[in-house]
């Protein structure tokens, strides 16, 4: 069996990069091809922080052609001379320091295809810093299996990345995505699945293994997050069917035959459901906390006759209270954003610590955005309740899977823009007024970077501090601890 696997992942691997041609000599930019801009990954007229790490980038020209390229801000003007541009990190840090709520301004000249080429851009750098770490797990874009999955925290303000969880010190089982509490890097939480898994709990640096379940509830939980005084945690619990699909754009499928909501209190180890969100005429899913605690997001969906109905299956976005001294959910719902109305699908509720804004995704059905390349992200104004235009921000592959900095100006969020297929994170600056900017992906040390990159990086979320614990950490509390019960 293990030979078998061997052989399907190198087939696997063999045909995606036969039919991505991921070389930058082979595929140009133009059109036909996931190169939309003459430099790679596309920095050009992007809004960065002034806290990122240096934007190493390529010409996307043919072979044999020479540049220089001059960057210019507050009186520091830099030289960079070839094809790739890599930058010393010192020189970088100084740019940055002179550009602050300024422009950098590129201007690029020399020789393609024999003949000379001039170009200009600018690089905004924003003095709002973005929240220093990111967390995301590293997968293959399969379907219905999976394989050496980690967990990785990168450091923004460098290049320096490292494992909090990995399939090395899991036994290989399946792990899902670590989410922080209002970016809180003491607050978190993700899952081990299988023996000996559960939910594993940060709660100001001290590591919990807790089996989030009781005989109640029609499953272990899936999704959700923690409350912003950290007693409580408000999740879905689901079962979750995949299916491929036999005709049509989309590969595959997954979708609910049953959900609910229920409320984890992490103090006194004990889960509390509600009538009103454990209907069985009702499917609910994806909660979220408002910023003050007090109201708690999620997307609901009359029940259907599923797979049969899957493409009828559309959710819309509801707000019900939260009692914060008893853990309780209030009534009734109040319906936020109305999927009868829209005709479309709501997922991924996520309020910003501001309490300013809602992000959302929006899909033509269902609940699994990743595989539907029509799906965006969407963000209400919570003070007015209006949508805010995401224009400058979606793209025409799934835009999904975001987070919020802990100040609410940056956000993060996964992209399948250009090949389709590999998910990589993007990041947005919000201004006061809800102006949103041009995203920018995250900057790799070596610009060929995602050329050679063959897993996607899957809900990329934003921590203002790192992580108290590694994957050494997280191997040896699966290992000695049993998982606390809840009851």
């Amino acid at each position: 069996m293990k030979r078998i696997d061997v052989i399907c992942r190198i087939l696997l691997l063999t045909c995606l990069l036969l039919s991505c041609g991921r070389s930058y000599d082979v595929r140009p930019a133009g059109p036909g091809t996931d190169r939309t801009s003459f430099l790679f990954p596309d920095y050009q007229d992007v809004t960065i922080p002034c806290n990122i790490a240096p934007l190493n980038f390529y010409y996307t020209d043919p072979a044999g052609s020479a540049f220089r390229t001059v960057f210019s801000a507050g009186g520091v003007s830099i030289t960079i001379k070839g094809r790739e541009v890599v930058w010393k990190e010192k020189d970088w840090t100084r740019l940055l320091a002179a550009a602050a709520g300024s422009d950098i301004t590129v201007t690029s000249s020399g020789r393609s295809g024999g003949h000379p080429v001039d170009r200009q851009w600018v690089i905004h750098v924003e003095r709002d810093r973005i929240d220093p770490f990111l967390t995301y797990r590293l997968i293959e874009p399969g379907f219905e299996v999976w394989d050496e999955l980690e967990i990785q925290e990168r450091n923004l303000e460098n290049f320096e990345t490292r494992n909090i969880s990995d399939w090395r010190h899991t036994g290989n089982r399946c792990m899902n995505c670590h989410i922080h509490a209002q970016g809180r890097g003491d607050l978190s939480m993700f899952y081990v699945r299988g023996k000996d898994g559960g939910a594993i709990l940060n709660r100001n640096g001290v590591l919990r293994k807790l089996e989030l379940r009781d005989s109640a509830m029609i499953s272990s939980t899936v999704y959700g997050e923690i409350h912003p005084d950290c007693r409580f945690g408000v999740f879905s619990t689901n079962i979750i069917i995949p299916a491929m699909h036999s005709a049509g754009g989309r590969r595959m499928e997954v979708f609910d035959t049953k959900s609910d909501l229920c409320v984890a209190d992490f103090d006194r180890n004990r889960m509390l459901t509600f009538p009103e969100t454990a209907r069985a005429d009702v499917f609910e899913t994806f909660p979220a906390f408002s910023a003050d605690g007090r109201y708690v997001y999620y997307c609901a969906a009359p029940a259907r006759q599923l797979p049969a109905e899957i493409d009828r299956m559309m959710y819309s976005l509801v707000r019900i209270p939260f009692d914060a001294e008893t853990g309780t959910l209030g009534a009734p719902a109040d319906t936020v954003w109305s999927a009868a109305e829209r005709g479309k699908s709501v997922c991924h509720p996520k309020a910003s610590p501001d309490g300013r804004w809602l992000l959302f995704t929006v899909a033509d059905y269902g609940t699994f955005p990743i595989n539907h390349r029509e799906c965006d992200l969407c963000m209400m104004d919570l003070s007015t309740g209006t949508l805010i235009d995401l224009s400058a921000v979606n793209a025409d592959k799934s835009d999904t899977y975001h987070s919020w900095s802990s100040d609410g100006k940056w956000f993060a969020f996964a992209s399948k823009r250009g090949d389709g297929l590999f998910g990589k994170p993007y990041f947005s600056h919000v201004s006061p007024d809800g102006t949103v900017t041009k995203p920018f992906v995250l900057p790799q040390k070596n610009p060929h970077f995602y050329d050679n990159m063959l897993r996607s990086f899957n809900v990329p979320d934003l921590g203002n501090a790192p992580v108290g614990f590694d994957a050494q950490t997280v191997g040896e509390l699966l290992k000695d601890a049993a998982a606390e019960p809840f009851e």
